[in-house]
């Protein structure tokens, strides 16, 4: 075993940042919202739903999206993938829909957010799983993906 590289961190980085980003919409949409529903009151879970969507929210900004395209985007150079290179197959083009893929998530979540703060809840619902279902795409094309 070679130990642990710089590189190998870099993938580590990458695939925490897409545990935690799949992983905390998954704890929001099958633990946290479920039990708002059932222990608080119509006016306190529609504050504290909001609350909990905006730090996420910010989470997001702030570490899910720099942490992702920085490693992503080195992952990318260290392999030697190139524009030209996405349209091959195998690799490249696995690449590319697992990229477009995470833009149609991300566009998603942000729409999300605006729907919910617009008041359409039943279209942020929509959007909130669309994003869900979206990111564990993404996650299974990132593992159909070689690691070296």
């Amino acid at each position: 075993m070679d130990g642990v590289g710089l590189w190998q961190l870099v993938r580590f980085l990458h695939v925490t940042g897409a545990a935690l980003w799949v992983g905390g919409q998954l704890a929001l949409s099958l633990v946290v919202l479920p039990l708002s529903r059932r222990m608080l009151a119509p006016k306190a879970r529609g504050d504290f739903v909001a609350q909990a969507g905006r730090r996420f929210g910010m989470l997001t900004g702030a570490v899910f999206l720099p942490v992702q395209l920085g490693t992503g985007w080195a992952i990318a150079w260290h392999k030697g993938v190139t524009w030209a290179s996405l349209a091959d197959p195998g690799y490249g083009r696995v690449l590319v829909t697992k990229l477009g893929l995470f833009v149609l998530v991300m566009l998603a979540a942000a729409a999300h957010g605006w729907a919910h703060a617009k008041g359409r809840s039943e279209l942020a619902r929509a959007l909130a799983v669309a994003s869900l279902v979206g990111s564990l795409g993404v996650v299974l094309l990132a593992a159909a993906l070689p690691a070296t």
